[in-house]
């Protein structure tokens, strides 16, 4: 039984509500008008015509309760007005008025619903005073309880919907922020592959063209050497290739779970920074790698970010900087400190402002800043992201320096 009744009430809720008001008006017409031609207490005129006519004009007005209430309530009452006028049984329709005061007490402000609730009071104590055996006070009392306890009962209504309304609202709000979430999360996502590709490639990409350009010139003269360039060229891709693998493995995996794989691992980090300056320095750049300070245990994150700027930096040392003529030499300073990591690479270079492929300095910062995700603008939002900073820029005695620092006490491991 309990499940059927569910059943109906669930029925019920999914209806129109308009066709719940149409049938409560027609159910409610029909029972009064049953009861009327049923019912016949002594001292009262039979129900005829006119009772029908008056009964249906204060029942059916309801089933338009939620569309035009004030409307309905005024009709009701003064068609059941009419019928007590007309000296019928005051016990019918007397609460066609009552229904009337809930729809317009949910729905309307409350001098509104305060003027219905007096119509209705008026209407319901000319009722009791038809009847004289009820008495005076029974009349006043009924005039005024029956009135309070709809307004109540209209007043929760009211309040549960601007309730439900605020809830929906917020709702739809929420939905919306978690959305833009949802699209913040994907575009960093497509910015940190980004920032990936580019210092894969573009480190890896110009030792294997130096080395090439040099293998290809000596190839003659000094198979040693060049032989020698071939196997930096083959290391080198290798480890490019290996870091390319670990990237898009990691796409593969977000595309099958639905979110992006771990970056923190696993990663390259400050271990493998010999690597690098080992490579460029095959690739005929110069390079000084010194650690300072007490080594400590860094979030991965953090290795990555100053692994990426370091290796960036000697990218860009290899492809732009020069020196009379000749390949500058760069210098990697990595300083511990308790509360900071701080990673230093300068150059002894021209340190004039220059075009990439055009002898003679770095390129201008600020033309680099132009172009989304290139290497100046990588470091900077690698470094953001770990609430540090990236200094770049040339140095007063000559060539470029890159300075990062990256806060490490208490540090995050970062996305």
């Amino acid at each position: 039984m309990r499940t059927r009744a569910a059943a109906w009430a669930a029925r019920l809720r999914d209806m129109d509500p308009r066709l719940v008001d149409a049938g409560l008006a027609l159910g409610l017409a029909a029972a009064s008008a049953g009861v009327g031609h049923l019912y016949h207490p002594p001292g009262w005129p039979p129900f005829d015509a006119l009772a029908y006519v008056l009964t249906a004009l204060t029942e059916l007005p309801l089933a338009f309760r939620r569309v035009a209430p004030a409307a309905v309530l005024l009709a009701s009452c003064a068609a059941f007005a009419a019928y007590l006028a007309a000296g019928y049984q005051p016990s019918l329709n007397v609460w066609a008025p009552a229904v009337a005061l809930y729809g317009l007490t949910a729905q309307r402000p409350f001098r509104t619903a305060a003027a219905g609730a007096a119509l209705v009071a008026a209407v319901i104590l000319y009722s009791g005073l038809s009847a004289p055996e009820l008495g005076l006070a029974t009349a006043v009392i009924q005039a005024v309880a029956l009135p309070a306890v709809v307004w109540e009962f209209g007043n929760n209504a009211r309040r549960v919907a601007r309730r439900n309304h605020r809830l929906a609202l917020l709702t739809d709000q929420l939905r919306e922020a978690q959305e833009e979430r949802a699209r913040q999360a994907v575009a960093e996502e497509q910015r940190r592959i980004a920032r990936e590709l580019h210092d894969v490639v573009a480190h890896h990409m110009s030792v294997i063209n130096v080395q090439a350009g040099m293998a290809g010139y000596v190839f003659e003269s000094a198979p040693h050497t060049a032989r020698a360039a071939l196997d930096t060229i083959s290391a080198t891709s290798q480890e490019g290739l290996r870091e390319l693998r670990r990237i898009l493995t990691l796409l593969r995996s977000a595309g099958e779970s639905g979110a992006f794989g771990d970056w923190d691992s696993p990663m390259p980090g400050l271990a493998r920074l010999a690597d690098v300056a080992a490579r460029v320095r095959a690739a005929g750049v110069p390079v000084d790698l010194t650690v300072t300070g007490e080594a400590h245990p860094l979030p991965p994150g953090v290795e990555l970010c100053a692994y990426r700027v370091v290796q960036e930096a000697l990218t860009n040392v290899l492809k732009h900087a020069r020196r009379d003529g000749r390949q500058a030499g760069a210098t990697v300073l990595v300083a511990h400190t308790a509360d900071e990591l701080c990673v230093t690479v300068t150059d002894d270079g021209s340190g004039v402002a220059g075009s990439p492929g055009r002898s003679g300095g770095h390129p201008d910062p600020a033309k680099l800043a132009t172009r989304p995700g290139h290497g100046l603008i990588g470091m900077r939002e690698r470094a953001r992201l770990y609430g540090g900073t990236v200094e770049t820029g040339p140095r007063a005695e000559g060539g470029f320096a890159v300075r990062l620092r990256l806060p490490v006490a208490g540090g995050t491991t970062g996305p």
